[in-house]
């Protein structure tokens, strides 16, 4: 059986479109603009005093201790699970204690996060918190394409 050479052509131009529509699609033409992290906005964007920057500052270190204890758990919960699953191969009470510890070391992260932004923005004046509060929401409710 021939294959046209209007075939063969019309093969290697949708492969062409298809590999070029993937890759501006992949953001290498239009790379996505990456939000600045909440710390980068209060300490950049928002003219803090110096008694604020050693306030936040504070703040900052204190979080960072107990955020890496929460990460230590996490990576802890993961070996679990991954030990658990290893050793039968389907979902035994090993694997759910697993889950379930990697379930509360996660909610316990994110209502630190959320206490220390909040402590944070009590450090503001009602100008700046405005500002943060918007960042905030930008962080929590990205667009979605």
């Amino acid at each position: 059986m021939a294959v046209s050479r209007g075939a063969v052509l019309t093969v290697v131009l949708a492969l062409a479109a298809g590999i070029g529509g993937g890759w501006l699609g992949s953001g290498h033409l239009f790379p996505k603009r990456e939000a600045p992290s909440l710390h980068d906005v209060v300490h950049n964007e928002l003219k803090l005093t110096a008694e604020q920057d050693r306030r936040i500052e504070a703040l900052e270190q204190d979080f960072a201790v107990r955020r890496r204890a929460r990460e230590a758990e996490l990576r802890a919960a993961n070996a679990q699970l991954a030990a658990a699953i290893q050793a039968r191969h389907e979902y035994t009470p090993e694997v759910a204690a697993a889950v379930e510890r990697f379930h509360v070391a996660m909610g316990t992260l994110q209502k630190e996060t959320v206490e220390h932004v909040l402590a944070m923005r009590k450090e503001l004046t009602p100008a700046q918190a405005a500002k943060f509060d918007r960042r905030v929401s930008e962080a929590l409710t990205p667009e979605t394409p």
